[in-house]
């Protein structure tokens, strides 16, 4: 990857005018104004994203919902399930989008910075899963058997006998219990999805706010920096409960000490696919030549080692997990891998990982095909089936005994699909393709 070379040459080379007479300030301004005409990308600069029609992705939203709406008076539980898939991979998409620009940022990286409003645009997605989340809230009972179970610390006597008495056969954590009350759980969740939807906003204002003028654009780039140091600890922790919490607590009598690591693998090379489908898209439609210098060749090859590396590093992570329990061979631990290597399940658990790994390993192996958008746009968008595929089997196998594909599956996904593509492209067209003052953006700053 070609990244991650020092910013500082320039901020000190876009940094003098703040320190020259009111005069000079005046006259650079002025200068600045007219310079900014000519290079600023227009308004409408990500146009090409338009050509689809406006009606398709409400279409879709409606299809879905009528499908939702269905599906709760004739299968339920089935549906509710569909929507944990969807909302949780909506989820991962707009998280792992902050996750990719705080890593950028934290790394001095300049050759994302034509990037930035792609990732912006995704990290908006966010609000939209936290309402697709918020509505499975009304169906945790039917999908989440820790709602039934009684929670420790809040009964006594006779009750709290019986919830040991019921758990004294599992072999589970002496604090399992009180960490699945539904109260302590709803509240982990809830501070979850405020703490990625304050970021993704955040982020999304003060990048913004650094269109205004140079000076904004480089306290607009210290502040986005600050910005991703904070984020990525808390990241790291919130990340974790929200696989717990949403899917790992499905099973609430199973564990993996690798599994938030797997989910996070899974939910980055989701993001980076989601990324670089929209940047080779917009890079074929001419979006950045219209907008001034901006995406290259040689960035696009770039992602596609990410692509390559990610994938990679899912299947790794896959790989690790199956094996330490396949060979660990303790009854606790294999029930997760039992009902997905059997019947039914196992041409999916086959599926997944070919198409998440074996697929896109081969195909992004020779560099000609890391440089070329058409192939890139293809494995992305395989990636990023794939991803919503392996959510599929985190989620269904706990809850059916073999896998279900009809309307409602198709619908559901195609609506949460329709809402992820009119949020980000509502957020593409709202801003400049390209930021005009950055100081590491080809078109105000150094190239």
């Amino acid at each position: 990857m070609t990244s991650g070379t020092n910013e500082t040459s320039a901020t000190d080379e876009t940094s003098g005018p703040n320190e020259t007479s009111d005069a000079s300030e005046t006259s650079d301004a002025s200068e600045a104004a007219k310079g900014a005409k000519a290079t600023e990308p227009p308004a409408l600069a990500p146009a090409a994203v338009r050509r689809r029609p406006a009606w398709l992705p409400l279409a879709l939203i409606a299809a879905g919902s009528i499908a939702a709406c269905l599906g709760l008076a004739l299968a339920p539980e089935r549906t509710w399930l569909n929507l944990l898939v969807n909302g949780f991979y909506a989820l991962t998409l707009g998280v792992a989008a902050i996750f990719f620009f705080a890593t950028q940022r934290l790394a001095n990286a300049r050759w994302s910075a034509p990037l930035r409003r792609i990732v912006e645009a995704l990290m908006l997605t966010l609000p939209a899963a936290v309402l697709l989340l918020a509505l499975l809230g009304l169906g945790a009972s039917s999908v989440y058997s820790w709602m039934h179970e009684p929670t420790g610390g809040h009964v006594s006597g006779h009750a709290a006998q019986a919830a040991q008495a019921a758990h004294a056969h599992a072999a589970v954590s002496a604090g399992r219990t009180t960490y699945l009350a539904p109260t302590f759980v709803f509240l982990r969740m809830g501070g979850v999805l405020l703490i990625w939807a304050f970021f993704a906003l955040r982020i999304r204002a003060v990048s913004r706010a650094g269109d205004a003028d140079r000076g904004a654009g480089l306290r607009a780039h210290v502040r986005l920096g600050r910005i991703a140091a904070v984020f990525t600890p808390l990241f790291a922790f919130t990340f974790t409960a929200a696989s717990y919490d949403w899917i790992l607590s499905l099973d609430p009598e199973w564990f993996s000490t690798m599994f938030a690591v797997y989910a996070f693998a899974g939910a980055f090379a989701q993001g980076l696919a989601a990324i670089t489908l929209a940047a080779a898209i917009l890079h074929r439609r001419g979006a950045f030549t219209r907008a001034g210098r901006g995406l290259r060749i040689d960035q696009l090859h770039d992602l596609g080692k990410m692509l390559f590396a990610f994938s990679t590093f899912w299947a790794y992570i896959w790989i690790c997990q199956f094996l330490l329990i396949w060979y660990g061979n303790m009854p606790e631990e294999v029930t997760y891998y039992v009902a997905r290597t059997s019947g039914p399940w196992l041409p999916l658990f086959l599926a997944n990982f070919a198409i998440n790994w074996a697929v896109p390993f081969f195909a992004l192996l020779p560099v000609a095909a890391k440089r070329d958008p058409r192939r890139l746009m293809t494995i992305s968008a395989l990636l990023l089936f794939g991803h919503w595929l392996d959510l599929y089997l985190m989620v269904m196998p706990s809850r059916q005994a073999a896998p279900s594909f009809g309307p409602l599956e198709l619908l559901m996904a195609a609506g949460c699909g329709g809402l992820l593509y009119a949020v980000f492209a509502r957020g593409l067209r709202r801003a400049p393709l390209l930021p005009a003052h950055d100081p590491v953006n080809p078109l105000g700053g150094s190239s």
